[in-house]
């Protein structure tokens, strides 16, 4: 399949899941949305880009003019048709001659208020929905082509991991194994770093640490978190290593967040509620006495962001279905002292689920 007919089928696919939903159609701006559906990744400015899809229309890109070339020559150029604007003329009325005056729209959530402020403007009796409110399943489904590139950039993060542990850590600052971290992502085969969380001792207790200057010592637990996109899809994995031998109580709620992402891991099937694979693995932690430092959702979606829908939380009612991907990672987090989190990339499947990280999740001592 060619380039065009690949991304002519997504933007169909988009428009005719609009159409069942009652929608008008769909405004998409700069962002993964727009990536994903037709390939272009353009400058984001203040200057207005919008891909409308309509049902049972042809896609039309609005942009501004200077950045015409790139988007006719962008993947999916040939399915588009591509109207430039140019400064001094107001982008914003011509969205709304292609918009029907009345139409609800789904709009991307990133979509600038700026933007959609001055399309409301234009077309006041226009109403619209963020996109993932909308259409919770447009990107959520992998096919088989996103679960591949998935699983590579899965391979190449768990390569990344088992590198990092031969290194030294005692006697290191935590941003110097974090730029280690990025180089091993990139040497093995990553475009784009979006995170290295290394996070030392009581530094570990904060789930979104920023790796700093502190000075990795013996007897620390240390929680390394990292990914970044691989082929235009996301790695996102945790694992805990400890600095030395630990303390039976290290070990005990090592074991502990161990036990909970198994327990969630396995529970993973079709039909079963995404809240229900974070009350599985926060009932593991709970009968331990230790559900207070548990502070984060279980798990997140994953594709061509790091982080997007499914979201595995209490309250996500939505059903697993087979090619949704999404992480796996309880935590504990005790302030001051320590904290563990365990996370794989996870790909529901007819059977269940499928992990898409493969390294050990026992704890790993490290020099």
């Amino acid at each position: 399949m060619s380039d065009v007919d690949f991304y002519a089928a997504r933007m169909d696919r988009a428009a005719r899941a609009a159409l069942q939903e009652g929608l008008s159609g769909l405004i998409v701006t700069p962002g993964p949305d727009l990536v994903w559906l037709c390939g272009y990744v353009p400058v984001v400015t203040e200057r207005l880009t919008a891909l409308l899809l309509v049902p049972g229309r042809r896609p039309h890109l609005v942009v501004p003019q200077l950045e015409r070339p790139d988007a006719e020559s962008s993947p999916g150029a040939g399915a588009l048709t591509v109207t430039g604007w140019t400064d001094g003329e107001d982008p914003y009325a011509a969205v709304a001659k292609l918009l029907d005056g009345q139409g609800r729209y789904g709009i991307s959530d990133n979509a600038w208020a700026l933007h959609l402020l001055a399309l409301q403007r234009s077309c006041p009796g226009t109403a619209y929905g963020a996109l993932t409110e909308v259409l919770p399943m447009l990107r959520a489904v992998k096919d088989a082509y996103e679960v591949e590139r998935l699983a590579a950039a899965g391979a190449a993060a768990d390569a990344a991991y088992e590198e990092i542990v031969d290194l030294r850590f005692e006697g290191r600052r935590e941003r110097e194994v974090a730029a280690d971290l990025a180089r091993l992502l990139r040497e093995n085969g990553h475009s784009q770093v979006d995170f290295t969380i290394v996070g030392s001792g009581p530094n570990g207790a904060n789930p979104h640490h920023e790796a700093a200057d502190r000075i990795i010592e013996d007897g620390d637990m240390v929680v390394l978190d990292f990914g970044g996109l691989k082929g235009g899809y996301g790695s996102d994995t945790t694992r805990t290593v400890h600095v030395g031998e630990p303390t039976a109580e290290e070990r005990t709620v090592h074991e502990l967040v161990r036990e909970a992402q198994q327990a969630a891991f396995e529970a993973v099937r079709p039909g079963v509620a995404c809240q229900e694979i974070d009350r599985v693995a926060r009932q593991v932690i709970r009968r331990a006495g230790y559900d207070e430092y548990f502070i984060h959702r279980t798990g997140h979606g994953i594709g061509v962001t790091t982080h997007e829908p499914p979201y595995l939380v209490e309250g996500e009612h939505l059903p697993l279905v087979p090619g949704m991907c999404f992480s796996i990672e309880p935590g504990i987090y005790l302030p001051g002292r320590f904290g563990v989190r365990i996370e794989d990339i996870v790909v529901c499947t007819e059977t269940g689920g499928r992990r898409l990280n493969n390294t050990d999740r026992e704890m790993r001592i490290v020099a």
